[in-house]
């Protein structure tokens, strides 16, 4: 039982130890979704500041493609030492599992949650020649036309376009894409007819007139533009919030954990922050690492019923 104890006492000294000398190299957050996507830009900002107060280089990587599972993936393989971490969502970390019958990776089992950042939700975005200017309109227009073209590029996407179905008796096409931003792209050159976006990229299109908005998905109006109304007050029952998180691979020492935690919680304190947050669409909400862990399993079954409740099977 000593010796026992002895290793055991020895190891945590080590790993304490570790996190005092980290970080000695560059440090890499993997991006699961493209360049201009809301996970993309809480992970750059997030990052400008880990550099700032750790003094070291920090690398944002866009590893796109499958709903974000092929970063996440790569991230799960990597070593455990805090070098590459990711920002996670609601699709990379709890739809996925609904969506995909072989997923990659464990969003459990895989990975050390460090800390939920940030919540939004998606807008209703229609192509900026589409005729109908509010929700009732367009829910007159689509039951009477039949065929209506849906691109999505997350889970929370997919699952918004299944409700607009479901709840909105409407019959649609549906078309995915490698992100959300590519499904806005073809919005906008009327390729498509519709799309969700994050509040992070719809804002400027609707802003600039290039994309109608029409609706956010949770369940009541965002105080980020509350003059859109919630697809629920049309839609009773929809919705779809969105979260994202850092996450390091299984295994990474907990004082490494501990220490990034702590830096980007206070980095989320900042009133500044708040405000350049609020300027891309996301409202700051941070978790423990622990407290974390224990929301990201209750979103996997949330997001579970949410897929059982729209009929999407698991491809």
């Amino acid at each position: 039982m000593a010796v026992v104890a002895t290793l055991t006492l020895a190891t945590a000294v080590s790993a304490a130890r570790a996190a005092d000398d980290y970080p000695k190299k560059a440090i890499r957050i993997v991006v699961p979704f493209p360049g201009g996507a809301g996970p993309d830009h809480v992970a750059r900002l997030l990052g400008q500041h880990w550099q700032e107060v750790l003094g070291q280089t920090v690398v944002v990587e866009n590893r796109t493609g499958a709903l974000g599972s092929i970063g996440a993936a790569e991230v799960a393989r990597a070593a455990p030492d805090g070098y590459t971490v990711m920002i996670g969502t609601n699709t990379t970390h709890a739809s996925n599992v609904s969506m995909m019958k072989n997923l990659p990776y464990d969003p459990i089992k895989d990975f050390s949650p460090i800390i939920r950042t940030t919540t939004t939700a998606m807008v209703l975005l229609v192509r900026p020649n589409f005729p109908a200017n509010n929700l009732d309109e367009f829910l007159a227009y689509g039951r009477a036309h039949p065929g209506l073209a849906a691109g999505f590029g997350s889970g929370a996407a997919q699952i918004s376009v299944a409700q607009l179905q479901s709840r909105g008796k409407l019959s649609l096409i549906a078309a995915t894409y490698r992100g959300v931003p590519l499904a806005m792209t073809d919005a906008m050159s009327g390729s498509i007819d519709l799309t969700f976006g994050d509040f992070s990229v719809s804002l400027p299109q609707m802003q600039a007139g290039t994309l109608k908005g029409l609706g956010v998905t949770s369940p009541t109006r965002s105080t980020l533009f509350p003059d859109l109304p919630a697809l629920a007050e049309a839609m009773p029952g929809f919705q779809a919030e969105i979260w994202y998180g850092i996450f390091a691979p299984a295994n990474t020492p907990q004082p490494i954990v501990e220490k990034l935690y702590r830096v980007s919680n206070e980095f989320l304190s900042m009133p500044a922050t708040r405000d350049k947050l609020a300027a891309v669409g996301v409202v700051t909400a941070p978790m423990k690492p622990d407290e974390f862990g224990v929301f990201v399993r209750s979103e996997i079954s949330r997001w579970a019923a949410d897929a059982k409740a729209a009929n999407i099977e698991a491809k």
